[in-house]
């Protein structure tokens, strides 16, 4: 084989091995950023599928303490998969209407 029916092939190797690492330092950010964001308060679930809310975060020791229904347990940071925001809540007014029931009279 000659040099030039390789290149193809290397040029196409190459860019393939550009766009994955490419793809592969966006997920390592994002993953980094919902590490970062985490507060006590908010809902996690594990790599285990355990499913809690966070009591504490423990910098130092790079562990979280999470909340199962009473029952703390402490983990690694990087156990945790997912992270959703802690619940806020929201004081809606809600308006009751007063019917008034009218008989006709003929």
């Amino acid at each position: 084989m000659n040099l030039i029916s390789i290149l193809p092939m290397l040029i196409l190797f190459g860019g393939m091995m550009f766009f994955m690492s490419r793809s592969q330092k966006k997920q390592q950010q994002q993953r980094e950023e919902l590490l970062n964001n985490m507060k006590p308060g908010s809902k996690v679930v594990t790599i285990g599928g355990l499913h809690g809310v966070i009591a504490a975060i423990n910098e130092s020791a790079n562990t979280v303490d999470i909340d199962c229904e009473g029952v703390i347990l402490e983990f690694d940071r990087n156990a945790i998969r997912t992270v959703t925001a802690p619940a806020t809540v929201q004081n809606e007014e809600t308006t009751t209407e007063t019917v008034e029931e009218t008989e006709e009279k003929e």
